[in-house]
Order: C-alpha cells, then sequence, then structure tokens
C-alpha cells in the first residue's frame, strides 16, 4: 500500500507548480480531488500541443487525481468546497495573495473551522514582500531571480533553462513543506501554513555563484557548457555529435588521458593541476578537440567508461526517453485513458522499497468525479447543484485566471 494512503488532498492549483506537487501526492497514494472552475477548467486544458483535443501539457501533470468541476462563486459550490475541506488533510493552492480572501477561503479564514488542515500555497513571490501581489511563471523568475545571468555562451544573451525548472522546484518544495507539516501535525494535531515562492525555489539554486558574491564582490559570467571551476568538464565535439564529460579531480586527469591514449598529458605543465588545466583551457580544448574530433560518440565514451571516466552523449530527447535505463527503473510508465487509450507518461522518480508509488490513474476529464466526489460529503451532496456550467475536455480558447505562479 503507497505510504500516502488514506490522506486526502484538495488540489485548488492550476498549470504546473502546484498540479505537479498534487500528483505526485496523488502518485504515492494520497486521495487528490482536483478542483476546477466548471467552464473550462485548469488552464492548461486549452494549452497545445493537443492529442485527440486533449492536451498534452495537462496529461503531464494531473495524473493521480479526481477532478471536481465547483463554481465557488455560488453558495453550492462553496458550501460543498468546506464539506471536502471538513474531511481533507490538504489544501494546496496557487492564487495570487488575497484572492481567495474574497471567497472566504485563504489561510486565516479556514484555520478556526479546519485547524487541522495543511494549508500550501504557491505563488510567484510568496505572501509578503513588495512583489506579493505580483503573477509568477517560469520565464519571468528565470530572469528575475538571475538564473539567466549564469545561463548561456561567453558571448551570447542571457538564456532561459529549456524546461520549466522554477515550477518543478517549487513543486517539490511544495511537497518536502506539506511532508514536514504532516509530521509535526503527528506531534501536535495541528496544521499550518506551507509559504512556498517560485522566486525562493529558483533563487535556492544559486548557492554557489551566490556565495562566490558573497565571498569575492564577482559576479560569475555565463560559461555555456563550460565548468566555472573545472576542466575538462564540458561538452565535447565529436564526430557525430556531442559528449559530456565531467573529469572532477585529479584522479579522474590520469584516468582519463590514458583512456584517450595520451599517458604524457598527465604531467605536462601546463596541465597538471587542474588550476594549471583552467589557465590554459582553450588550448587545452583545442588538443582535446583535435583528438577526439574523428571518434565516434560510441568510440568516446567506450574508452572513457572501460576507465572510469564519468561521461555520456548529448542525447535528443526521444534518444533519451529510449534509454534502457529508464525503463529499468520505471520512468517511463503508460496508462490507459478512457479517450485516447494506452498512453505513455514519466514514471515517479521516487523509489521506496516497501511502500512505492502507485501511476495507474490517467488525468481527469473536467468534472469526470463531480458526482461521485459529492456523494461523498458528510450529509451528502448540496441541495443546489455546485457545478453550475456543463464540464467540457478542452476549453476553445486561452482563458485567464488569477494564478499566482
Amino acid at each position: 500500500m503507497p505510504p500516502l494512503h488514506g490522506l486526502r488532498v484538495v488540489d485548488l492549483t492550476r498549470v504546473l507548480a502546484g498540479p505537479y506537487c498534487a500528483m505526485m501526492l496523488g502518485d504515492m497514494g494520497a486521495d487528490v480531488v482536483k478542483v476546477e472552475e466548471p467552464s473550462h477548467g485548469d488552464d492548461t486544458r486549452a494549452w497545445a500541443p493537443f492529442a485527440d483535443g486533449v492536451s498534452t501539457f495537462f496529461l503531464g501533470l494531473n495524473r493521480s487525481k479526481r477532478s471536481v468541476a465547483l463554481d465557488l462563486k455560488t453558495p453550492a459550490g462553496a458550501g460543498a468546497l468546506r464539506g471536502l475541506l471538513a474531511e481533507a488533510d490538504v489544501l494546496i493552492e496557487n492564487f495570487r495573495p488575497g484572492s481567495l480572501k474574497k471567497l472566504g477561503f485563504d489561510y486565516e479564514s479556514v484555520r478556526g473551522d479546519f485547524p487541522q488542515l495543511i494549508y500550501c500555497s504557491v505563488t510567484g513571490y510568496g505572501q509578503q514582500g513588495p512583489k506579493s501581489s505580483l503573477p509568477g511563471y517560469d520565464a519571468v523568475i528565470q530572469g528575475e531571480s538571475g538564473v539567466m545571468h549564469v545561463t548561456g555562451s561567453p558571448n551570447g544573451p542571457p538564456t532561459r533553462v529549456g524546461v520549466a525548472m522554477t515550477d518543478f522546484l517549487a513543486g517539490l518544495y511544495a511537497m518536502n513543506g506539506i511532508l514536514l507539516a504532516l509530521r509535526d501535525r503527528d506531534e501536535t494535531g495541528l496544521g499550518q501554513h506551507v509559504d512556498i515562492a517560485l522566486l525562493d525555489s529558483m533563487t535556492s539554486t544559486l548557492a554557489l555563484p551566490a556565495n562566490v558574491l558573497f565571498a569575492t564582490g564577482e559576479e560569475l559570467g555565463r560559461e555555456g557548457n563550460d565548468h566555472h571551476s573545472l576542466t575538462p568538464y564540458e561538452a565535447l565535439e565529436v564526430s557525430d555529435g556531442l559528449v559530456m564529460i565531467a573529469v572532477g579531480n585529479q584522479r579522474l586527469w590520469r584516468q582519463f588521458c590514458r583512456a584517450i591514449g595520451r599517458p604524457e598529458l598527465e604531467a605536462h605543465p601546463r596541465f597538471v593541476t587542474n588550476t594549471e588545466r583552467m589557465r590554459h583551457r582553450d588550448e587545452l580544448k583545442t588538443l582535446l578537440g583535435s583528438l577526439l574530433g574523428t571518434w565516434t560518440r560510441d568510440e568516446v565514451i567506450e574508452r572513457l567508461r572501460a576507465h572510469a571516466v564519468p561521461c555520456g552523449q548529448v542525447r535528443s530527447l526521444a534518444e533519451a526517453l529510449a534509454d534502457p535505463q529508464l525503463a529499468a527503473r520505471d520512468m517511463v510508465v503508460e496508462l490507459d485513458h478512457p479517450r485516447l487509450g494506452a498512453i505513455r507518461a514519466l514514471g515517479n522518480p521516487i523509489k521506496l522499497s516497501r511502500t512505492p508509488a502507485v501511476v495507474d490513474r490517467p488525468p481527469p476529464a473536467l468534472g469526470e468525479h463531480t458526482e461521485e466526489i459529492l456523494a461523498e460529503l458528510p450529509g451528502g451532496p448540496p441541495a443546489a447543484s455546485a457545478a453550475e456550467t456543463p464540464p467540457t475536455e478542452t476549453a476553445p480558447a486561452a482563458v485567464t485566471a488569477d494564478v499566482g505562479e
């Protein structure tokens, strides 16, 4: 049985960080009830590309959940949500600070009635501070956090990381915060507010360049595929692509020189230590380019791995996802979707020996479980319909939301 079996999570989030957190909790056995606005649901239901009318973005972030369509601006919808909270352990929301207060569902409004509730807010800038009212999206936060300043080619402009790292980090921090609050509740019986900001999450990744700045007053620049402290620790071009090599210490330098058939380089005056190699990095890169440029990726990797030098191909997404290692780790799984049939999805990276994740519930259609969930409320469903607009699988056009992440 998964470790969070019996835990009820009410998911009021949309887009990425919040839904990812809720999905991870659902994989681990929590009963995640995704509350969606009846007319269009999660914003990402309307985001292309689509597979037979279903957003592939939504598919990737919303498995292991049930969907209930509630209009929280109506008495019936608000009453249904309060009924859910009465039975819930966790609420996750990503509205801009102050938005849920208008509906009576901010933390201060619900904590008196539900003192046991873990209330997790995921926003762009947090619950206080001069920017707390601003919406936060990954691309904006990557720029504001300084991450783009250290990402890209030395002679090029700052570059965004190719995936939404801000959102995934915030989702993982939110999951950690929720589990920590649940552990505290085991001791105290009381819930608390978990406040997660995208800006905080991305800033936490800057520990190394920030400490250089703190200690020396100097900012690290963009290094491209190079490392600011080590070499060779970079992508080297070979005849059919790029190989990433990580020579992280002097022992590995010795092994690397032997692997490429040039043991004399180990004691070369300009390369004998990492300090000297960094001082003569351009010369070393030119030399390695001439030595390895005629070899294939497979040839280079076979030689380096035979000498225990960390290395790997720089692969396309399709190549990476076809790796047998991912299959052995259940990191590509198959789900049975009621509309699309068999679909592939990424697995859960948390591997537990006794109580592993269970990835078997496909992402829900909008409002798919409304009747089922309302029937579970204490006293049965509200007298009036909580979902006043018939749910649809996808929205016909992009929609706006008062989203805080």
